[in-house]
């Protein structure tokens, strides 16, 4: 068969946006190079000269389209407007309204808009704005987690939602290898987004101990103790390390604001101090406690056996798929 890409990109596969620098321009290139979507992730403040910066960054390492997300919650018209002037190839946004406007400005600068929802209402009025694809994100996936619903459930509900309409549909949630592949596209979809999979590749941003975990843990649990205060309300899936089974009942009162500082980190280009229970992972320039800080992941850990490139995740997904489905689903003569 041959394969069929989506929003003009070769494979049906993303690399999820990793906040909030995971997914750097090196990782984001890594996969344009290999054919499929790439996310960087813009700051979570207005900083336009910077974002930028980070697209002609990831312009340097290559010539192919990519995608750049943004969080609906935190200010964000500037930075959407730098965007728009790049003309990105993808605007994929998460965690607010996408409306009408916004859809319309972006076709108007030529640039894709994907958002991705966590329920059948956020899916409806996607559609009805008018996006080009919908990101489907199941309860499995890690970090941020905006519903409630498993993605075998949902994500058939959302394909035949736009059936008929040139929206492409992308599974995410506890994706990470071409069974899973195959199984997204069963249920109707046109691709797939991995988050943790690119998390645990060597062009990650991440922290070299919080690479080493994805592989030496493998369960994860859904919780809010992390960024009550920078991000109220926004639960996420994290590693079940053991500084987050001796805190997981923090109380609800509680939150990062009055915590002891526990580390240093520099993030888009901003030094920070990281304080217990700070929603924000340690990225390669992060300092002192890392066990003790926030570490994302989605249920497809168990999967995760090594640390692989970026180029060879993706290789090993589409041969595999072609392979799996050549084997198991092929027409008996």
């Amino acid at each position: 068969m041959g394969w069929r890409g989506i929003l003009g990109f070769e494979y049906g596969i993303v690399q999820a946006p990793l906040g909030p620098d995971i997914s750097s321009p090196q990782l984001v290139a890594a996969v344009a190079n290999a054919g499929a979507l790439g996310f960087l992730r813009v700051p979570d403040w207005e900083d336009p000269d910077y974002v930028r910066e980070l697209i002609r960054k990831t312009r340097t390492l290559t010539n192919k389209p990519f995608g750049i997300g943004v969080i609906l919650a935190f200010p964000h018209k500037e930075n959407v407007k730098a965007i728009l002037d790049e003309k990105v190839a993808v605007l994929q946004l998460f965690w607010g309204e996408c409306s009408k406007e916004l859809v319309l400005e972006a076709h108007k600068a030529g640039v894709k808009v994907v958002p991705q929802i966590g329920s059948y209402e956020e899916a409806k009025k996607a559609a009805d704005a008018g996006v080009d694809a919908i990101i489907v994100q199941g309860r499995e996936a890690g970090g941020h987690v905006i519903g409630q619903d498993g993605l075998i459930t949902l994500l058939p509900r959302v394909v035949d939602l736009v059936r008929g309409r040139d929206i492409a549909v992308i599974a995410a949630g506890g994706i990470v290898d071409e069974r899973g592949y195959v199984a997204a596209l069963a249920l109707g979809a046109q691709g797939v987004s991995l988050g943790t999979r690119f998390l645990a590749t060597e062009e990650s941003f991440a922290h070299p101990t919080y690479k080493r975990k994805l592989i030496e843990f493998d369960k994860t649990e859904y919780t809010d103790v992390f960024g009550r205060a920078r991000w109220p309300g926004a639960p996420q899936r994290v590693l079940a390390t053991p500084f987050f089974m001796e805190w997981k009942a923090l109380p609800c009162h509680e939150n990062e604001s009055n915590q002891p500082v526990i580390g240093r980190t520099i993030i888009h280009g901003r030094e920070r101090e990281v304080r217990r229970f700070a929603g924000t992972v340690p990225n390669a320039t992060t300092t002192s406690d890392i066990e003790s800080m926030a570490m994302y992941a989605g249920e497809s850990i168990g999967l995760i056996k090594e640390i692989l490139p970026a180029g060879e995740v993706i290789k090993r997904i589409v041969e595999g798929a072609q392979r799996l489905i050549d084997q198991q689903f092929a027409p008996l003569n």
